[in-house]
């Protein structure tokens, strides 16, 4: 296998090391040795069930940074991601330390999550200024629940072992030595029918619930939801049709002629306000946002 990971086979096991200290970051070699250590482990017929790990410290913390602002390499971590969302053999992910970023992303691509009792999960990207780019998102939401997920992802705080498993993220929590612990939860879901996927689930959401100014959503994440970037506040708007972002470069005679526009009656309404979901201002009797990018 590649240098930074390790395959190997106990009994019907196939365990996936990931060896790339400090942090056992995302790099080229590792999305590689990822890749090629899951296609050794499918081919092998001895193999029933596979076993993700990381040695060190921690579970995979996150991309390398020492790639930020170069050219991206193949193959692509949600190539990577793909594969395992796609492995014909249940996965288990093994978790101890942090799994932040797309080391949680890698995660939430298989079958299966155990974990120690002070590992941390997370999705920190948005102190950074950017969202999850590989999957994290649509499969967060589909796992936890909608609400749960964007106080993961407009947070960015990591949550407890203890607090995963509460939320569905984590299936089970390991006392002792995890690769055994692994190994054995391994063999008790080896031959389980049909391969549970979390692309498979249905986020479920009740816009109530979730959407900005809601007594049920903590005050920080209510803050965080209101500078959302659009793509993520689209998620819980409940209103009307994509509209496309306007021009920054209108004029002020167009933009006020656009004001006094009446919108044409065909318009789909909003379900909440009635009122018209692709005016051109936010409604003031809406509880939502009536376009998406305001």
């Amino acid at each position: 296998m590649a240098g930074s990971v390790a395959f190997e086979r106990r009994n019907n096991v196939g365990i996936i090391t990931v060896d790339n200290p400090p942090v056992n970051a995302l790099s080229q070699a590792v999305r590689s040795g990822l890749a090629e250590s899951l296609r050794a482990a499918l081919a092998d017929p001895a193999v029933e069930v596979i076993v993700l790990r990381a040695s060190g410290r921690t579970f995979i913390a996150g991309a390398d940074i020492t790639e930020f602002g170069k050219p991206p390499t193949l193959p692509m971590l949600g190539a990577v991601i793909q594969a395992y969302d796609e492995s014909t053999k249940p996965v288990v992910v093994a978790i101890h330390g942090t799994a932040l970023g797309g080391g949680l992303e890698v995660a939430l691509g298989c079958n299966y999550r155990v974990a120690t009792p002070d590992a941390k999960c997370g999705l920190p990207e948005v102190k950074l200024g950017i969202l999850p780019g590989a999957g994290g998102t649509q499969r967060l939401p589909r796992l936890v629940g909608v609400e749960k997920a964007l106080e993961i992802i407009v947070g960015g705080d990591p949550i407890s072992a203890k607090d995963a498993k509460a939320i569905g993220l984590v299936d089970a929590i390991i006392e002792g030595d995890l690769l055994t612990g692994a190994v054995e939860f391994a063999a008790s879901v080896a031959n389980k029918k049909p391969l549970p996927r979390v692309r498979d689930l249905t986020a479920n959401v009740d816009p109530a619930k979730i959407r900005p100014g809601s007594s049920t959503m903590p005050r920080r994440t209510q803050r965080s939801a209101r500078a959302a970037p659009p793509a993520l506040r689209a998620a819980w708007t409940p209103c009307g049709p994509r509209w496309s972002f306007p021009s920054t470069r209108v004029s002020r005679a167009s933009a006020s002629s656009s004001k006094r526009r009446s919108p044409p009656s065909n318009r789909e309404r909003c379900a909440m306000c009635s009122s018209p979901s692709g005016r051109p201002r936010r409604s003031r009797t809406c509880p939502a946002t009536c376009r998406p990018f305001l």
